[in-house]
């Protein structure tokens, strides 16, 4: 696997932290008390910007994420914070350094999930002893006497479905009216994948140690992490930190080509389109269109014969138009033997665009898979492009030119031959094997939009443009992909810099028009020559907000 370039900002999945963990403690000398200690500092201040004044509640599980938890309750407790600490296990389970920042703990002894001090708790009747179909709603109770509650359940290393007082404890979390902390990861996520198999907490804000995790920022993960904040605890520089994921950053503008004096229409890339169906025609012209304003030089469009004057006349004069072959003659479905002309137009070189409103009819789907099969040109399919490949995925592997898909989970779902729910709850899992089927490069779209490639590695996009959840955007993107295609960008930065470009474009729309909820696709297409630029350097690693692909 290649090395993730430098435009990415590597996601750390759980194997890889404790590795950097064992290597900060061992070979590097720093105490592992002193990280809890730094960590534990960390969300203190988060705490106490998310409420400067109130009681906090902080629940802590028996591990390493539990003794960073008591650290916050300390330093709470020493600044005169009225704090409770609510132990999902008996106290004296507490090893290692969490048990060490138990004994410095001052104060009131820790609660059990009934409010009872711990070492009252085995004192109680066995009917009041607080399991989980005991005062089910007590917990929630206690929680929302407070003005910000702490999620030091479940760290980085949790994988599978929460049990017992853990799982009472996340219960207690859905719903309750404090703003909710998490530390690291909200417990329950998986921090390598995002995966959720059970109830998982959703925080109002999540502070994480040394790097960002992929759960934080992969469906449905993300969603439960709120705004993120990554945190230097003091692990030395040059750990060990090869990693296979990364989160997409504005460096990607630099990568990116520009025009030139000496360019010309033919040097900035040529894309060809085909597509199209009576009843969408606003498909693939806004492909058309999104191509040009990302800077192809030219743009052609393959469409049924039927259907050209509708395109030549949509008010993109730039555009030129290829009539192709009707089945049946003036049915509007572009028929198998057109393949054939965009063949013939293809010879000019660039990049090809298949499937934005292609349609669905027999001749349609033959078009497309003979098309993508035989196009030597670095080609993006899209919509009906991609369902025409339901079940025959891995023909895809034996093109001849790059090749990148670029499926919503549905359709994603259909190539893969499972429903969209499974490829939603798994979505970094099956991104990967789609890529490795196809050996393509694969752009899963949503918020958290994941670009993989048949290698392995994986682009993640930073999202938060929740104007882009707007039917046409899918369209756009496609364009966006196509035209960098035609640069000769390979296939996995030109598909992560469309996404950028398009996820810059719809926030950029939605501040045009005053919110997210007024843009629609050509809104995103204008915004897009002026995302181009490349941002100034420094800015916040955080993240709010969010939003879908169309």
């Amino acid at each position: 696997m290649d090395e993730l370039p430098s435009w990415l900002e590597p996601l750390l999945d759980a194997e890889t932290m404790r590795g950097i963990d064992r290597w900060a403690i061992s070979e590097r000398g720093v105490p592992g008390l002193e990280l809890m200690e730094s960590a534990g500092a960390a969300v203190t201040r988060a705490a106490e910007r998310m409420a400067p004044d109130g009681p906090v509640a902080i629940l802590c599980g028996k591990g390493n994420n539990g003794g960073d938890g008591l650290v916050v309750a300390r330093m709470l407790r020493d600044s005169g914070r009225e704090v409770d600490v609510i132990c999902v296990a008996p106290p004296e389970q507490l090893t290692g350094d969490a048990r060490t920042n138990l004994e410095r703990l001052p104060g009131p002894a820790p609660l059990d999930l009934d409010g009872v001090p711990w070492p009252e708790h085995d004192e109680r009747p066995a009917a009041s002893s607080g399991g989980a179909g005991s005062q089910p709603q007590w917990p929630r109770e206690l929680l929302g006497a407070h003005a910000l509650v702490i999620d030091a359940l479940l760290g980085t290393g949790f994988q599978g479905e929460p049990r017992d007082e853990v799982a009472r404890a996340i219960a207690a979390l859905d719903g309750a009216d404090p703003p909710v902390l998490s530390v690291d990861v909200p417990s329950a996520v998986d921090a390598s994948t995002g995966e959720v198999a059970a109830a998982a907490v959703r925080a109002t804000a999540t502070v994480t140690f040394h790097a960002a995790k992929p759960g934080l920022w992969i469906n449905p993960g993300k969603a439960h992490a709120g705004a993120v904040e990554v945190v230097d605890i003091g692990i030395p520089r040059g750990a060990p930190a090869e990693g296979a994921i990364g989160l997409i950053s504005e460096a990607l503008l630099a990568e990116l080509p520009e025009r030139g004096r000496g360019s010309t229409k033919f040097s900035s890339g040529h894309v060809l389109l085909a597509g199209g169906s009576r009843g969408l025609t606003g498909a693939p012209t806004m492909a058309a269109r999104a191509s040009m304003r990302a800077g192809a030089g030219y743009v052609t469009a393959c469409v049924p014969a039927s259907l050209q004057p509708i395109v030549a006349s949509s008010g993109v004069p730039e555009l030129m138009t290829r009539a192709l072959e009707e089945d049946p003659p003036q049915s509007g479905s572009i028929g198998e033997r057109a393949c054939e002309e965009v063949l013939e137009a293809a010879q000019r070189g660039g990049a090809l665009a298949l499937g934005p409103g292609l349609g669905r009819s027999e001749p349609a789907v033959a078009f497309a898979r003979r098309l993508a099969l035989a196009a030597p040109l670095p080609t993006v399919i899209d919509a009906d492009g991609l369902n025409a490949h339901a079940g025959h995925l891995h023909e895809l592997a034996g093109r001849s030119a790059a090749t990148v898909l670029t499926p919503h989970a549905g359709e994603l779902g259909r190539l893969l031959s499972c429903d969209s729910g499974e490829i939603e709850a798994h979505r970094l899992q099956h991104v990967r094997e789609a890529a490795a089927r196809s050996g393509a490069v694969v752009a899963l779209k949503g918020d958290d939009t994941l670009v993989a490639s048949p290698d392995g590695r994986v682009a993640v996009s930073p999202g938060a443009a929740p104007g882009l959840a707007t039917a046409g955007t899918g369209d756009v993107l496609t364009g966006v992909v196509a035209a960098l295609l035609a640069t000769g960008l390979d296939a996995f930065t030109a598909t992560a810099g469309a996404v950028l470009l398009h996820v810059l474009a719809g926030r950029l729309a939605a501040r045009r028009g005053g919110s997210p909820e007024g843009v629609i696709a050509s809104d995103v297409i204008e915004a897009l020559p002026a995302v181009r630029t490349v941002r100034a350097a420094g800015r916040g690693r955080g993240r709010d907000g969010g939003g879908g692909n169309g």
